[in-house]
């Protein structure tokens, strides 16, 4: 499918109010922070630990696996939440199909994981609560992203360069399946959010001191075994 060919699905009419409400409710149910909501139960805030960011990866290095559990549960299930309640209550005489509310509803549920509202708008980098609109909205491009997020995993160490590489397949993936418009551009969108929030470990990757997750790098074990 070529962009051009896209072009005309972007004229579409104002959405109703009870769109705009359906986005404003999936920012805000995003901007529920896992980590940040399990350390108040703890009396810790995360993003002062570790590397500073509000996602599951730092939650494992600093809290170790049970909290960081509690944390990528909560972060996929609301993105999950997000799209399936646009998808049952989108109404059906906007401009917007119903595809295109899921699709929407999950990205602001991304938005609001980044930029959360009800913390200061400091969050994490998304990628859970993506993986969570994805298990919804288009639950069969998983296995494709999950294949190549352990796959780089397991070769470099680098979880930050695993998340980026699996966010890229999603456009390509979406390209090669001859995806609708709505499904497409959400990609081409997600994708370029999960480069922007993880900026900082690809400049610590060309700088050479991103830290490697050494217990993932499961090839250079069995080599030095």
């Amino acid at each position: 499918m070529s962009f051009s060919a896209l072009a005309p699905s972007l004229s579409v009419a104002v959405p109703e109010p009870r769109s705009l409400a359906l986005l404003a409710a999936a920012y805000a149910i995003g901007s529920v922070s896992g980590s940040l909501t399990l350390g108040k139960l703890r009396g810790i805030d995360i993003r002062t630990q570790g590397s500073g960011n509000a996602g599951g990866t730092n939650a494992l290095r600093t809290q170790g696996a049970r909290f960081a559990l509690g944390v990528v549960a909560i972060d996929i299930g609301k993105g999950a939440l997000a799209a399936w309640l646009a998808l049952r209550y989108a109404p059906l005489n906007d401009g917007l199909s119903v595809t295109a509310h899921g699709y929407l509803a999950a990205f602001a549920a991304v938005l609001g994981h980044v930029w959360p509202v009800w913390h200061g708008f400091r969050g994490g980098k998304g990628v859970a609560t993506l993986v969570g609109g994805l298990l919804v909205l288009w639950p069969f491009a998983l296995p494709a992203l999950l294949l190549a997020w352990g796959a780089t995993l397991v070769l470099t160490g680098y979880v930050g360069l695993a998340s980026v590489i699996g966010a890229l397949c999603l456009p390509l993936l979406a390209w090669a399946t001859d995806a609708g418009a709505p499904r497409l551009w959400f990609s081409v969108a997600a994708a370029a959010l999960v480069v922007f929030t993880h900026r900082g470990n690809l400049a610590r990757l060309r700088a050479g001191t991103e830290s490697r997750f050494a217990r993932a790098r499961l090839l250079h074990r069995w080599r030095r075994g």
